[in-house]
């Protein structure tokens, strides 16, 4: 580096990113607006599957989630299914069920 002294030049070092980790710190706090983050918890709240295919509301969550870097245990991510229109809810209320996976299963099939 051009005209930085030895100490300067430690001190831009230590200010480069390091890890992949870092980098996507620094993208999003560069380039994601703080209310991004907001909105999408807002989403994910009022997400409710009308017209959908018990599918296609199970992987807008899911992308959903992942956008907010949000990570649940097994019991919070199937009360987050609390979206599911009335008469396939009323049905899986009744069933028992212990993943989300025999859950978003006998939806599927109330479904059909």
């Amino acid at each position: 580096m051009v005209g930085l002294d030895c100490n300067q030049y430690e001190e831009k070092r230590e200010q480069l990113v390091q890890t992949w980790g870092e980098m996507k710190v620094l993208m999003r706090k560069r380039f994601v607006p703080n209310h991004y983050y907001r909105d999408l918890y807002l989403k994910l709240q009022g997400l409710n599957q009308g017209y959908k295919s018990v599918d296609e509301y199970h992987k807008e969550m899911g992308m959903t989630m992942i956008r907010a870097n949000v990570i649940d245990d097994r019991e919070v991510a199937m009360t987050r299914f609390d979206g599911l229109n009335r008469d396939i809810a009323n049905v899986i209320e009744l069933q028992h069920y212990v993943e989300l996976e025999d859950m978003i299963h006998i939806a599927t099939k109330v479904e059909r």
